[in-house]
């Protein structure tokens, strides 16, 4: 049996409407519950709503427009009263105008749209005190540095010469700055998550987030946690679970710049990835609950001069893994990927991804695989620096083996090209 189309999209629409205002009153009820709240109708009004959008938009655009301008007449009535009472919200004016939208959202697309709709009205409806906490809490500072690199992505981006114009450095400057914009946003999104939407849930929950920015830092900061408060089976979790993080981070930088390579190192990581969260998780559960951490870092991955040094350091990598590549070959390049290392190594992993040197991409892959384990090796040293030998001695084993598994695997050349 064919059921008619507008019969659905006429059924899709009261029922959001219906939905958004059974919302609109629990929120009346959470957040305004006084004699003096002023609301422009609930449930009902808004159902009816609804169905005036529907209804007048299946006759005609104009009369649709018309009936809006009367809503919003009578709602200008409404809110000068509000006015009186020193109330100035007109929250209730514009989920009326997208309850109004229903109906031709219901004619025009796919039923997810106003189920998408109906979706963002609640949470945001929900989500006020967050919302408010959030619009305090946040550095407008950290917004101007986002804005700029926006902008300095927008119209720099686009100029940049897609030759490789610049002497010994077989890269072009508008992928060099690509890298470094990408970069840059999967570091953003793990600072802003770690900062502001997770700042004190947890060492475990730092350990995870963490890993995503920078594992390394990560393990600074629960190192010095764990020399404050002593031996604790949470940080050790924690550091080792930033670290396993890690993996599938350089698994998803792979994957953006060189995909060959995100297919063959993807075994060894996401195997080295599990076990570290296997073991972490171990810890986990023999740990105390409840113990919170203050934020790991305070330094914005978008800031001009952190990207622009990025940058200097993506280029000189691309530079020095050129020159070893052609004058010392695949050991070279060994010696090279393990020195680096100990320092940060996203810019030396991001010229293997991105240049192209005379070695194999087995012997790439095997030099990623050694950068990320000598990494471990020094998040090893650090954890047992900063949080003491007797605190950290158990997550510094366990990604130290993590790392030596890393160079072993390369070594060996596993699964290679």
């Amino acid at each position: 049996m064919n059921i008619n189309v507008d019969f659905i999209n006429f059924i899709v629409t009261v029922v959001f409407s219906f939905l958004v205002g059974l919302e609109i009153k629990t929120y009346r009820i959470q957040f305004h519950d006084d004699s003096k709240s002023y609301f422009f109708g609930t449930t009902r009004t808004f159902t009816f709503v609804g169905i005036l959008g529907f209804v007048f938009y299946r006759i005609d655009l104009s009369v649709y427009l018309v009936v809006l301008a009367g809503l919003t007449l009578l709602y200008s009535l409404f809110y000068f009263q509000k006015l009186q009472a020193h109330r100035q919200s007109i929250l209730l004016y514009l989920v009326m105008l997208i309850v109004y939208s229903f109906g031709p959202l219901s004619v025009k697309f796919p039923i997810w749209m106003d189920a998408l709709v109906f979706v963002i009205v609640v949470f945001v409806l929900n989500a006020k005190e967050e919302i408010h906490k959030f619009s305090i809490d946040f550095n407008t500072y950290e917004f101007e540095i986002l804005g700029k690199m926006i902008l300095l992505s927008a119209v720099i981006l686009p100029l940049l010469p897609k030759n490789n114009v610049i002497p010994y450095i077989p890269l072009s400057p508008f992928k060099i700055w690509l890298a470094v914009v990408v970069i840059s946003a999967i570091s953003y999104a793990g600072y802003i998550a770690q900062k502001y939407f997770f700042p004190t849930k947890g060492f475990f929950l730092t350990g995870l987030i963490g890993g995503t920015y920078s594992s390394t830092a990560t393990t600074v900061v629960l190192s010095r946690k764990s020399k404050e408060l002593g031996k604790d089976n949470v940080i050790d979790a924690a550091i080792i679970a930033a670290t396993s993080v890690m993996y599938i981070r350089l698994i998803i930088v792979a994957m953006i710049f060189n995909m060959t390579i995100a297919k063959v190192i993807a075994l060894p990581f996401i195997v080295l990835s599990v076990v570290g969260f296997i073991i972490s998780f171990f810890y986990l559960r023999a740990g105390k609950k409840g113990v919170v951490v203050s934020n790991i870092v305070d330094k914005n991955p978008l800031e001009l001069g952190t990207a622009f040094i990025f940058a200097f350091l993506f280029v000189i990598m691309i530079m020095l893994t050129h020159f070893i590549t052609i004058h010392y070959g695949s050991s070279g390049l060994k010696i090279f990927s393990f020195i680096v290392g100990f320092t940060d190594i996203d810019p030396f992993i991001l010229s293997l991804l991105t240049g192209k040197y005379v070695v194999s991409q087995a012997q790439i892959v095997n030099a990623i695989l050694i950068a990320a384990g000598s990494n471990n090796l020094i998040k090893a040293i650090y954890a047992l620096y900063f949080g003491k030998i007797k605190n950290s001695y158990r997550s510094a084993f366990w990604i130290s083996l993590l790392g030596v598994l890393s160079i072993g695997w390369a070594f060996l050349n596993i699964g290679g090209l």
